[in-house]
């Protein structure tokens, strides 16, 4: 088994190929205007909440687009693509992959290809040409193409993996490049090819904190706090409740992703989540169309006397301690009440999220990275009714509207999660 050389021409086609590896994705406005913040500077609060609407569709735009996948890539580039032909239980080919693996971490340029003759009609078609004119017959596996140039077989690094990486080094024309990525420590390299999944955190955890569940409470203790003309303490008291919010949801989340990464994402297990997406998108649009009929993913009135009384209990305590005590346990206590209210998008965003094969402390900063995202519009609430002083409670028609995006979202991901699950990957 020795390089050979003989040259062969051959037409490449784009949707043959299986697995890549690269190492590098007017009246309305008024209306809502008098629905949050009332403001001086109010002309912030239609492109605020338009936020949402254009995220949520954003999102569904997105979901329901093609993936650019690395095959539609490399349809375009075809210089620097080492094809290689394998199949099950071949322990020749599981050596070359391991070894390629490192290949490629070493020269970012080179695309690696793998196609399973086993699986792939085309794939042993191919083989066997190629085989052919290369005068190797029979074909057989682990096969390695590169410029028209074949090898076959591999028994170690430092035989066929030293032929393979030379005759590659010798054949590429690969040019140097700037660098187009960045390497952090919690995120890993962040580049324009794979900085889909950082956007689809920060989208879906805005778009979760836009939730009217998760917004009235605050909004009700802002309108509160205004009586107290003290910009300190409001914002120490609002703040508070915003960032205690965000640590149990942390928490939740965190559970939620456990459970993911001890019993996987199973096909069962996919379906049974792209149901519940669309049950929830369906009570979520339903609420838009039929407020507070029937069932409904919404915090009960008859809860809500109850933080009212603890909201107006905070306001009648003078001192800062117990104050932020009894604030820190109204956002736990509420954060437990609307569970069933925003369980959703967490349930299926860690379940994506345990797809990307990550490590423990990523995974736990994308987390982070959600609860940023979550927290960001309660925070902006807060800050703008600090610097006004002045504040509104959350009107049916807002809470209406943002049930609306959310289950039109939450319906995309459950038909994702359905139909189209290698999208999430």
């Amino acid at each position: 088994m020795g390089p050979l050389t003989q040259k062969m021409t051959h037409t490449y086609n784009s949707k043959r190929r299986s697995i890549v590896y690269k190492d590098d994705s007017p009246d309305w406005h008024q209306e809502v205007r008098k629905e949050i913040l009332y403001l001086p500077f109010h002309f912030i609060y239609p492109k605020y909440f338009n936020i949402s609407m254009g995220l949520g569709c954003l999102l569904i735009l997105l979901l329901l687009s093609p993936p650019v996948t690395a095959e539609s890539v490399q349809a375009s580039a075809h210089d620097d693509v080492l094809e290689v032909f394998v199949r099950d239980g071949c322990p020749h080919c599981a050596k070359a992959k391991a070894y390629l693996t490192q290949l490629a971490s070493e020269r970012p340029w080179l695309k690696i290809i793998y196609r399973p003759v086993d699986h792939d009609t085309d794939a042993r078609n191919d083989l066997m040409q190629h085989a052919l004119k290369a005068g190797v017959w029979p074909p057989g596996v682990p096969t390695f193409r590169f410029k028209d140039q074949i090898l076959v077989g591999f028994d170690h690094a430092d035989h066929m993996g030293l032929l393979l990486a030379d005759l590659i080094d010798q054949t590429a024309h690969h040019q140097e490049t700037k660098p187009n990525h960045v390497e952090t420590t919690l995120f890993g390299t962040l580049s324009v090819t794979n900085l889909g999944l950082p956007v689809f955190t920060l989208a879906i955890g805005l778009l979760d904190g836009f939730n009217p569940c998760a917004m009235w409470v605050l909004l009700f203790l802002l309108s509160m706090l205004i009586h107290l003309q003290n910009r300190q303490k409001m914002a120490l008291i609002a703040g508070t409740f915003v960032i205690v919010s965000g640590m149990v949801y942390y928490a939740f989340m965190a559970a939620w992703l456990n459970v993911f990464l001890l019993i996987g994402l199973s096909a069962a297990m996919r379906w049974t989540l792209g149901g519940l997406a669309l049950a929830i998108g369906g009570l979520n649009v339903k609420d838009f169309v039929a407020w507070k009929r029937g069932f409904s993913l919404s915090i009960p009135d008859s809860a809500k006397p109850g933080v009212y009384a603890r909201a107006r209990a905070i306001l009648a305590t003078e001192k800062t301690l117990p104050a932020l005590t009894a604030v820190a346990t109204l956002a736990v206590m509420v954060n437990f009440i609307e569970l069933l209210c925003t369980a959703g998008f967490p349930a299926i965003y860690t379940a994506i999220l345990t797809q990307q094969d990550l490590s423990p402390i990523a995974y736990h900063a994308y987390l982070g990275l959600y609860i940023l995202g979550y927290i960001a519009d309660d925070a902006l609430m807060v800050g703008i009714a600090v610097m006004a002083l002045s504040s509104h409670k959350l009107t049916e028609r807002t809470g209406r509207l943002l049930k609306l995006i959310s289950g039109l979202v939450m319906l995309t991901l459950g038909v994702v999660l359905l139909l189209f699950p290698k999208w999430l990957v």
